[in-house]
Formats: C-alpha cells, structure tokens, sequence
C-alpha cells in the first residue's frame, strides 16, 4: 500500500486500484466528459462521483435550504452531527470544473467530514458556467460564508470555528474565498483545498489519456468557466497570481500525482508557507484527480479525508482554545 508523502519526492506509476478504475472505464466505454454536450456530462459526473463514493454515511441530521446571494438564493444543505451546539462549521465547495455537480456532487464527503471532525458541514449550490461565469461562482460562495458567520443563531453555527474546503474547482473556489474573507471578512479558522486550481494561464502537464482526467478537462472546463481570457490572470480565478498571501488561514493542502493540477497545488502551498501561513501539504502517490471524492473506489480517498479531518478537528480546537 501506497501511502502520502508530506514532502513530494519520486514518482512511481499508477497505484494499482487507480489502474483497475481505468481498466473498468475503458471496459465500459466511458467517454471522455469533454466530448458530450452540458448535459449528458452533468448527468455522467455525478452518476461516476456517486458510483465511486461507497456506502451512504449516516449523519445526525441533513437538511436543505437556502440562503441569500448576489443574484437570487443560493441552495445549501447542511450536515449536522450530533452534539450540543453552537458547532464548528465548514463550508464545503463541489468540484465540477465550475461547471458540472450541485449540492448532490459532495454528498458523501460532506457526510463523512461531518460526523469525523466532527463538524456542521455546509455546501453549497453555487451557480455554474457557461450560463454563469467567473466569478459568479466565487462570489456565490463568499456570500453564502458570509451569511452562516453574520446569522450563526439560523445554522447554530460559531462564527469564531469556521472554515472553507473544496475539491478541485471547490479547491479553487476555497482559496478565492479566502482572500475576500481576509480582506473583508468573516474570519476563517481553516481551509482545506483538495488538488485545487491555482493558475488558470498556464498549460496543464500531462498527457492526453481520455480515460483519466487529462489536460483537455483542465482547458475544456477553463473555456466554460472565463468567458474573457483576460480573466484567468486575476487572483480570484487564479490565486496562485495573488500578488500577498499573508493573513491567509492555516491551510491543508491534497494533491495527487497523476493529476494535471498537481504542480499547480504544490506550488500554491509552497507560496502559502513563503507567506508565513501555516500549511500541511501531502501528495498521494500514484492517485489521480478525483480520488478524494471516490473512497469506494480509492482507498487512499478513505485515508485523505479522514487526514482532512483531523486537520480541521486541530484547527477547531485550538481556535476555541485560542478564543477560551
């Protein structure tokens, strides 16, 4: 068994269970989401996330809802565990590429997060490209934060234990969020970017392999996502171009080997650190991107989000401790 490095070293080939998720895709004919329309690769994403996510994990309580944004509600479900409140919250962002997946796309590492941190996990329904592009998203997100913190009484929330995540464009999404909560509130105890995008100007490594996620999904979903190409260089789109990373939460950065945003997430928390915010980086060798959100599949998706929530459970303690 393969297992995380903290500091990225020497390459090794796919991990055997990510050689038999390709084996079993090529074996069914999977095509690749970048060659159907919007819809048919909407409905494929979620049907493979759910197909790879393994069994439905019980929580406490699980409710949908919605919450004021800066073009209409915004739809959020929240994940509560059991225990008196007010609770640490963590805000969660689906991957899709900003433009597949809904509150639906998370469902499974929402409630695992939730009962082992343990932590209210909120996601939430940003709206999606092309209809909607940069940054709506972005600023979907930072409004539906920013309403959990300003009425903490509605969700039975702490508004001094909150936190992002997110995975992929979730990730990236996450770090955004984070300069504007720095810059303009509400405080965050944490953030957790699983192989986020951090730079949406430069070609993705990688090769072409239409049975992974390859550097065609990065530009096919980058299309979508910036209807102006000037756009990519502006730090909400690409926070790895933020001209001061200081002041930014404490962060735990996921990245996995054979996946093109894999240089991208690395750099970003090497920049993170350079900037004096505390930040845990770990590379699982041999994964490819969207394991994290398949732990049926992948049991190094089992082991990264329990790592996750022990970082976050840190971080929740010591800021209650700080605050205490």
């Amino acid at each position: 068994m393969s297992e995380p490095t903290n500091r990225p070293g020497g390459g090794m080939g796919l991990h055997p269970e990510a050689e038999a998720y390709r084996a079993a895709r090529a074996a069914a004919g999977t095509p690749p989401l970048y060659t159907q329309t919007l819809a048919e690769a909407r409905a494929a994403d979620l049907a493979a996330i759910q197909a790879g996510a393994g069994a439905v994990e019980p929580v406490h309580e699980v409710r949908d809802g919605y919450v004021p944004g800066p073009d209409g509600d915004i739809p959020v479900r929240v994940y509560r565990p059991a225990g008196a409140g007010p609770l640490p919250t963590l805000l969660y962002f689906f991957g899709g590429g900003w433009t597949l997946g809904s509150i639906d796309t998370a469902d499974g590492i929402c409630r695992r997060l939730a009962n082992a941190v343990p932590c209210q996990v909120v996601t939430v329904g940003y709206r999606l490209a092309p209809e909607h592009p940069f940054p709506a998203a972005v600023h979907d997100c930072h409004a539906a934060l920013r309403h959990v913190a300003a009425h903490p009484a509605e969700f039975d929330a702490d508004p001094e234990r909150l936190a992002v995540g997110g995975d992929s464009a979730g990730g990236n999404l996450a770090a955004a969020v984070t300069l504007l909560a720095r810059d303009g509130g509400p405080r965050l105890a944490a953030q957790v970017l699983v192989y986020p995008n951090t730079d949406q100007t430069i070609e993705p490594p990688g090769g072409e392999d239409p049975l992974l996620f390859n550097r065609r999904s990065v530009t096919w979903y980058r299309s979508h996502y910036l209807a102006d190409p000037v756009d990519a260089r502006h730090p909400l789109a690409s926070p790895l171009l933020a001209d001061d990373l200081a002041g930014l939460p404490p962060a735990f950065v996921i990245t996995a080997e054979h996946d093109p945003l894999c240089a991208e997430g690395e750099r970003y928390a090497d920049r993170l650190r350079a900037a004096g915010v505390p930040t845990v980086l770990t590379r699982y060798p041999g994964m490819v991107h969207g394991f994290f959100a398949m732990p049926g599949t992948f049991d190094a998706g089992r082991r990264a989000q329990a790592a996750a929530a022990t970082f976050l459970g840190t971080r929740f303690d010591r800021t209650a401790a700080d605050d205490g």
